[in-house]
C-alpha cells in the first residue's frame, strides 16, 4: 500500500463525487421501503419510525433520550414519545441513568434484543445478495475505507492494518 499522501488539488477535484455517492447512500438507506423491506424479512410488525430507534438503543444503550434524539436527527419530544411506544411494546425500558440519576435512558430488553437479532438476519441476507459478486479484496478494501472515514469524521484517528 502506497504511504503517498492524497494531494489537495486531487481532493478538490474528487470531493463532488464523493459528496454524490454519499448523499446517494444516505437516501438509499434511509428509503422507507428499504425499512420495510428489512422488517418483513426479520418477521417483524414494528412502525418504521421506531425501527431506527430500537436498533440505535440496543447497539449503543443504555443511552438518553436527548442523546438518541441527536443520534438519530429527529426532535427530544417527538423521540421521547416514540421511545415511550417502544417500552409500551416491552422492547425498551427506561431507567435512571448509572451517572447522572436524573437522565433517563433507554435500555434494550430481551424481547428487543430478540427483534434487534431477526434484523441482524434480514439485514445480513440482504448484504450477501449486495456483495455476492464483489470480489474478496473490494469487499475487504470497502470495510478498511468505511472504517477510516467514519473515524476522520467522528474525529476519531483513522488506524492502518
Amino acid at each position: 500500500m502506497s504511504t503517498k499522501k492524497v494531494h489537495s488539488t486531487h481532493i478538490k477535484k474528487l470531493l463532488p463525487e464523493l459528496h454524490r455517492s454519499l448523499i446517494d447512500i444516505a437516501i438509499l438507506m434511509n428509503r422507507p421501503e428499504r425499512d420495510a423491506q428489512m422488517l418483513e424479512l426479520a418477521g417483524l410488525t414494528l412502525e418504521r419510525a421506531l425501527f431506527p430507534l430500537l436498533v440505535t438503543i440496543e447497539r449503543r444503550g443504555p443511552i438518553g433520550v436527548v442523546e438518541l434524539a441527536e443520534g438519530v436527527g429527529r426532535d427530544y419530544t417527538t423521540v421521547s414519545r416514540q421511545v415511550a411506544r417502544l417500552e409500551a411494546l416491552e422492547l425498551v425500558e427506561r431507567r435512571s441513568g448509572s451517572a447522572d440519576k436524573r437522565v433517563r435512558e433507554a435500555v434494550i430488553t430481551p424481547r428487543g434484543k430478540e427483534a434487534t437479532d431477526a434484523v441482524d438476519v434480514a439485514r445480513e441476507k440482504m448484504a450477501l445478495n449486495l456483495f455476492r459478486d464483489w470480489p474478496r479484496e473490494d469487499f475487504d478494501e470497502l470495510i478498511r475505507l468505511m472504517r477510516m472515514l467514519a473515524d476522520g469524521m467522528s474525529g476519531q484517528p483513522a488506524t492502518e492494518k
